[in-house]
């Protein structure tokens, strides 16, 4: 049993890009040990985070899902989104708080990496002060794309860039001729722009579209022919170095 005013444990628990192959043996046993495990979803989702992890739960651990709030009609940097997003993360970590007040270790998961574009790190940042957390990393979202591609990403001396779909079409244009290779993600519906970018600084046919990568319905396919203006929220685009190489 925990001793009286013990504090729980905040373990942030990479998962990887979606295979459940890919999550570490230190993963692995957090999440079977963990009396909580905590995780984000849309509202009447299990999410991707909880899927991903499905064979594993033994049935033994409180479950917290975390509903992200309907935020798709508001630009992302608008001020109604900031709110509405702080508002949610704050209340996420009440949540959580509960039960590391009450002596319970809380695996929160985190798809691909937790200190890597996640939403844990909006927690972590609220919690980490308060509670001692053990931080487990996972492999990203790119480092699984880019092994489903096949496509070696940097050569000798290469620069590699991660860029977030988010940025100007003309930051990413200017990014993207300054650099060897590149990963750009949070596509969505900042494809069409990122194509459009990554055309504009001649990269287009160096360019691989990958979604979903490691998981079942992964699709891996030349940027130049993927025209229909749409992606997922996982997916991203690769695009490899040329450097130096014996």
């Amino acid at each position: 049993m925990t001793a009286p005013g013990t504090l729980g444990r905040l373990y942030g628990i990479g998962l990887g890009p979606g295979d459940p192959e890919l999550l570490t043996l230190k993963a692995l046993r957090l999440i079977q040990a963990a009396p909580v495990v905590s995780y984000f979803a849309k509202e009447g989702r299990r999410g991707n985070a909880r899927t991903i992890v499905d064979q594993y739960m033994t049935g033994a651990a409180i479950e917290v899902p975390l509903y992200y709030p309907m935020t798709t009609e508001h630009a992302f940097d608008s001020p109604v989104y900031v709110s509405v997003l702080a508002a949610f993360y704050e209340g996420a970590a009440a949540s959580l708080s509960a039960q590391l007040d009450a002596g319970r270790d809380v695996a929160l998961l985190a798809e691909g990496d937790p200190l890597f574009y996640g939403s844990f790190m909006h927690l972590y940042e609220r919690l980490r002060e308060r509670y001692p957390v053990t931080l487990v990393p996972g492999v990203t979202g790119m480092t699984g794309c880019w092994s489903v591609a096949g496509e070696p990403m940097a050569w000798g001396d290469d620069t590699l860039s991660v860029l977030p779909g988010t940025l100007p079409h003309a930051a990413l244009v200017e990014k993207l001729r300054t650099t060897d290779a590149a990963v750009i993600m949070k596509l969505g519906r900042n494809f069409a722009k990122v194509r459009d970018a990554v055309d504009a600084a001649g990269l287009l046919l160096r360019a691989i579209y990958v979604e979903r990568g490691t998981m079942p319905d992964e699709l891996v396919m030349p940027l130049s022919e993927k025209t229909d203006g749409k992606a997922p929220y996982f997916s991203l685009i690769l695009i490899p170095g040329q450097g130096r190489r014996p």
